[in-house]
């Protein structure tokens, strides 16, 4: 999709609705991937960079030259490339600097050693502070912090366009949970505000796209359209009225499939945990004694 100074393509994992982007400039073809998937079949314990191969195939089909690779936050529903792709191309891997914030509250979920988390940036390249700028190539982009569904989630405003990550879905989608460690429907509703406070013109780039009721796919959206047909929260609606609706509807929520395996990868910057003596990486599932 060509913009005016950049280009952005699309990728879509379908096994977890994922997508993901490629952002060129066009004038010097410096390139920011943003929110790369890691292939995992938790079944058979088997990952594969089938996703992040594609992204690599387009880079080089195209001449373009990655220098940044952007979480939004660490994601809850499929296993972060960051890792892979850094190693392929060398570009620094950039998150919100509430990472930091996320890592200690999942260190201890998992048990994790000071030997293989210190929980303060780690394993990430660089950290984002709020409305922190960045460049790729000759294009300006800022660092919006929209926390609320976890305390990492930043935006990437580039151009124009706006990355989202979770906190926004497509409108007849609404907006993401707010009950993981560290979400709070309230502050989610704060940095929705943010978010309409830019031009009704900004197009929004989707993370997830569920397709209710079996709609076609989308991924882009507009502040004007969200603003006017957000089912959760438009530009007039009450903050109690949001946060009512958005509690209630994480109650009814089930436990993200994959957010065990998910988020002790992602905390590393998508680098799986360290190997045990036989050389082998294992994902640890905390267990809980019901009734």
């Amino acid at each position: 999709m060509a913009m005016a100074n950049v280009h952005i393509e699309m990728f879509f994992d379908k096994d977890s609705a994922t997508f993901s982007y490629v952002v060129s400039d066009n004038n010097t073809g410096a390139a920011a991937i943003i929110d790369p998937v890691l292939n995992y079949d938790a079944a058979a314990g088997t990952v594969s960079t089938e996703d992040a191969d594609k992204i690599l195939a387009y880079l080089a089909a195209n001449n373009l030259k990655p220098v940044w690779i952007l979480e939004t936050h660490a994601h809850a529903d499929h296993l972060s490339a960051a890792h892979y792709l850094h190693n392929k191309t060398a570009a620094p891997v950039a998150i919100g600097e509430g990472i930091k914030k996320v890592q200690q509250t999942f260190k201890l979920v998992f048990n994790i050693g000071d030997d293989e988390l210190l929980a303060k940036g780690d394993y990430f390249d660089k950290l984002f502070a709020d409305n922190e700028t960045f460049t790729i190539g000759t294009v300006q982009a800022q660092v919006l912090n929209t926390p609320g569904h976890t305390n990492d989630s930043v935006s990437y405003l580039i151009d124009g366009n706006l990355f989202v990550g979770d906190s926004l879905f497509m409108p007849d989608s609404g907006t993401a949970r707010c009950d993981f460690p560290g979400g709070d429907a309230h502050i989610l509703f704060r940095s929705i505000q943010r978010i309409y406070q830019l031009p009704d013109d900004t197009n929004i780039f989707m993370c997830h796209d569920y397709q209710p009721g079996g709609r076609e796919l989308k991924y882009q959206t507009s502040v004007l359209e969200q603003k006017t047909q957000n089912i959760h929260v438009k530009a007039d609606t009450p903050e109690q009225e949001f946060v009512q609706k958005r509690e209630a509807r994480d109650k009814t929520l089930a436990v993200p499939r994959l957010i065990y395996p998910s988020v002790q990868v992602n905390i590393r910057a998508g680098q799986l945990p360290k190997a045990e003596q036989n050389g082998v990486s294992y994902i640890k599932i905390p267990l809980k004694q019901q009734g």
